[in-house]
């Protein structure tokens, strides 16, 4: 089983590319939507990027078997996280354009939204769809895409991004989720976006180097390289899913 978790502000939708270049049927994949994404919100759900490890665990429990993780953004640093700790649960892992590393310090969205007002502030001007939609592809999101997941930005998710960051001090990573790394199975995979404006590729090459990693890196694209390059990218994750089974 194949579990493909999107990140923020993304729904399932960033995987349809990908999955269709893989041919992946019913039955063989899950792609869940992150609580608040364009999916309910749990009862007492924090909102926190510990909640959500817990909440994929959960998703990982009930396959009932080891499965080949998929992440991309948030998404990536929540499989990496979940694979640090139930290893049993993965059989192998992938990170695209997103990875837990201690000296990132974030970029300027995220910092802004970690920030209490200056957050709320920045959230006011995502209500504007038009705005938002030619904000999401000046930031390098295909613009079909960007179309597609403009309209489920509503406030549900605005609040739960702002939740998330803050829980994360904008990207800031330290203590359990930096020191248990170690614990990171090795059957991963990192694909990135060569352009990618909010995590620099320099930032994937020094956690391919530290962890022993292979990094493809795809020329030309940006943070969304796992959408926009899809057939590449499948062509990679069969590759490693090869080496790791």
């Amino acid at each position: 089983m194949i579990v493909f978790v999107h990140g923020v502000p993304d729904t399932p939708a960033l995987w349809r590319p990908l999955i269709s270049a893989l041919g992946l049927g019913a039955g063989t994949f899950l792609a869940p939507a992150l609580p608040g994404f364009a999916s309910p919100i749990p009862h007492a759900f924090s909102g926190t990027k510990d909640a959500y490890v817990t909440w994929l665990l959960g998703e990982l429990e009930k396959v009932g078997g080891p499965v080949d993780l998929v992440g991309h953004d948030w998404g990536a640093l929540l499989v990496l996280r979940a694979a640090c700790l139930r290893p049993d649960l993965v059989s192998s892992w992938c990170a695209t354009n997103a990875v837990i590393d201690a000296e990132y310090r974030g970029h300027r969205t995220a910092r802004a939204w970690a920030t209490p007002l200056l957050g709320e502030l920045t959230m006011l001007a995502m209500r504007d769809k038009g705005r938002l939609e030619q904000g999401l592809i000046s930031g390098g999101m295909a613009a079909s895409l960007a179309r597609e997941e403009t309209p489920h930005i509503d406030m549900a998710m605005r609040q739960s991004i702002l939740k998330l960051y803050r829980s994360a001090d904008g990207l800031r990573f330290r203590g359990d989720w930096v020191d248990d790394l170690e614990k990171l199975p090795a059957r991963g995979q990192l694909f990135w976006g060569e352009c990618d404006p909010y995590v620099d590729v320099s930032v994937a090459e020094r956690f391919a180097h530290q962890r022993g990693i292979p990094l493809h890196v795809e020329k030309g694209v940006g943070h969304w390289a796992c959408h926009e390059r899809a057939d590449q990218f499948a062509a990679v994750l069969v590759a490693h899913w090869s080496r790791a089974h």
